[in-house]
């Protein structure tokens, strides 16, 4: 009978019907695509003085661009600015989502943790 009631206790924690696809619950901004790959949710302010992280929410994390919003300029500079903040090559932050709204996603191709992404996102926010 104990048997039951600790098999119950351990699965209490985990429904079944509910689980999505991923085992983490997602960092708030930063989750993981089904590849693998780290995801960052951005909220853009292009055409800003400086590249700064401004904010992060539970949605996502707001970064001000020092490039403006035409010829995909201030994307570019997004994906620069991220990789410098995240100690990541150029090639390895793509944009995923978001290419002509300031609702964007980066990926991070580079084999990294969202909680080591969401650490250094933080800390740059300090910095502003």
């Amino acid at each position: 009978m104990s048997q039951n009631i600790k098999a119950g206790a351990t699965t209490k924690g985990k429904s079944q019907s509910k689980e999505p696809e991923r085992p983490l619950p997602p960092l708030g901004p930063v989750a993981v695509d089904p590849k693998g790959c780290v995801t960052i949710a951005i909220h853009a302010k292009p055409g800003s003085k400086q590249n700064a992280v401004t904010d992060l929410t539970a949605e996502a994390v707001n970064v001000a661009i020092a490039a403006p919003p035409s010829e995909g300029e201030a994307n570019a500079e997004l994906c620069r600015y991220l990789s410098k903040v995240l100690e990541l090559r150029k090639s390895d932050t793509v944009l995923d989502k978001g290419g002509k709204s300031r609702e964007k996603v980066v990926k991070l191709l580079a084999s990294t943790t969202p909680e080591e992404t969401l650490e250094k996102l933080k800390k740059e926010a300090k910095k502003t």
